[in-house]
């Protein structure tokens, strides 16, 4: 069982204020992991008073790019050495299948070539001269740390999370406060663990497992330039308030409801395989996942069957059994709150297809739900509208047409925007109807997000991208000098 009894605060490892430990428990059957320490707000005030003290000292900011690219360049190579232990531990931690924590390993280094490329080409300073010959204005615009960076992470994809804060915010010269959800103390324990050996000045990262009271402690510390946030939409809406009060600079990466739109010549087959990873990846517990299935009416029972069959074939069980690919819900009220939706959608009329707010025979010690597919569904239905964060599918019929307007009716009508997908036989088609789509990302016929353009929502799914050069760029002031 793994202890950690302190917290990394300020580059190395330090007695936590209260010396009570949190036992972190296995989403499978209730299982003790391991035990963690758990930050207050005291453990929080020497976290940003020594982020502060290394920002106005200035050896981390000071630093050429290059030596920062260098230091998180490290950083990564340590990351990927520590792959499958990192894999093990979130799949315990979170209930993620064991395939799909390790398959995540190459997508973070992936993400972090990305930022370190850009960082490498970023204009950090550029000199630009007036185009008006009267007024022979020399500037020179430099692109500079924000300051202080609180990054706040939810639990479902904790190292794709912390890494795609912590790494741009590092590479601008930033000191960071990352704030990690307490199921992941373990994971995110082996994180401080990396950051202790590569070389970053004291005070410039703290790593501090903390519940929500002391989260928004820790944003609303006066010593605080950025928040960098990614979690639900209603705790976003709390830190953009704060943030506003505050005039901080904020970033938000929020919720979704995303729409799989099925145009009526897409391969049918193509769309489910792609489909059990787009919608389902991580037991459905992902803000990417596409889990509104819009079917042309001329094809709409057909995709119902096949979605069927699709959702009766995943195993679910343990997160370390090779042939799992539902686990357990991180926690019980999680399980609970996915079940509710599941009987709301029976109530509010919908079809229910396939499974239901049973739990699944043989895992009741565990936050298992079992895969639900409703067919019959309208829009405005609250299955619909609110994100279940779960292995639940909806599949809405839209009218066909040559334009697909009514499909693209319905995967606008949402208050999120965050991703989605078209599947057709066309590409130059599907990318028309991606076009029209009021999302940050859309895939066609299933393809990978990249980690070279940027990353984030519309509407109420944030502000701001991650990603590549204009995730850093959310890290940085510009400043211009006049010569």
């Amino acid at each position: 069982m793994t202890t950690y009894d302190r917290l990394f605060i300020a580059g190395s490892w330090t007695a936590p204020s209260s010396a009570e430990l949190l036992d972190i428990r296995s989403p499978h059957d209730g299982g003790v992991l391991g035990r963690a320490a758990q930050a207050l707000p005291a453990d929080v005030d020497r976290a940003v008073a020594a982020a502060r003290a290394a920002f106005e000292d200035g050896t981390w900011r000071r630093t050429a790019p290059a030596e920062r690219v260098a230091v998180l360049r490290r950083f990564n190579a340590l990351r990927e050495e520590n792959a499958e232990r990192i894999a093990e531990l979130i799949s315990a931690e979170n209930g993620s299948a064991g395939w799909f924590t390790l398959a995540g390993q190459p997508g973070l280094t992936r993400q972090a070539n990305a930022y370190l490329k850009a960082a490498e080409e970023f204009g950090w300073e550029e000199t630009l001269v007036s185009s008006d010959p009267g007024s022979p204005v020399r500037s020179v615009v430099r692109r500079e740390a924000v300051g202080v960076v609180a990054a706040v992470i939810p639990w479902n994809s904790p190292f794709s999370s912390a890494t795609a804060k912590i790494i741009p915010a590092l590479l601008a010269g930033n000191s960071v406060v990352l704030k990690v959800s307490p199921e992941n103390s373990l994971s995110m324990g082996l994180l401080a663990g990396l950051l202790e050996r590569v070389g970053l000045p004291e005070g410039v990262v703290s790593v501090l497992p903390a519940d929500r009271e002391t989260s928004e402690y820790l944003v609303s510390h006066p010593d605080v330039d950025k928040i960098a946030f990614t979690g639900s939409t209603r705790a976003g809406r709390r830190i953009a308030a704060i943030a506003g009060e505050q005039l901080k600079r904020v970033s938000l990466e929020l919720g979704g409801k995303s729409a799989a739109v099925i145009l009526p010549d897409a391969d049918l087959g193509a769309v489910v395989r792609g489909l059990k990873f787009q919608s389902l990846l991580n037991n459905g517990e992902s803000c990417i996942a596409q889990t509104r299935i819009l079917a042309p009416r001329s094809r709409y029972e057909e995709v119902v069957t096949a979605l069927k069959e699709l959702m009766e074939s995943l195993k679910v069980g343990a997160p370390d059994d090779p042939d799992t690919f539902i686990g357990p819900m991180i926690r019980r009220d999680q399980q609970q709150r996915v079940r509710d939706y599941i009987r709301l959608g029976v109530e509010e009329g919908a079809r229910l297809v396939t499974g239901g707010p049973e739990v699944p025979a043989g895992l009741e010690e565990g936050n298992y739900v079992t895969p639900t597919l409703f067919a019959d569904v309208d829009n405005s239905m609250r299955i619909a509208q609110e994100e279940i964060f779960g292995p639940v599918l909806v599949v809405i019929a839209y009218d066909d047409t040559e334009g697909a307007d009514d499909a693209v009716r319905i995967a606008n009508d949402s208050e999120y925007g965050l991703s989605g997908g078209v599947w057709s036989a066309d590409e130059s088609r599907a990318l028309e109807v991606a076009r029209r789509i009021r999302t940050g990302t859309v895939t066609v016929n299933g393809a990978s997000v990249g980690f070279d353009g940027p990353f984030g929502g519309f509407k109420a799914s944030g502000i701001g991208r991650e990603y590549g050069a204009t995730g850093l760029a959310q890290y940085v002031e510009y400043k211009t000098i006049t010569v």
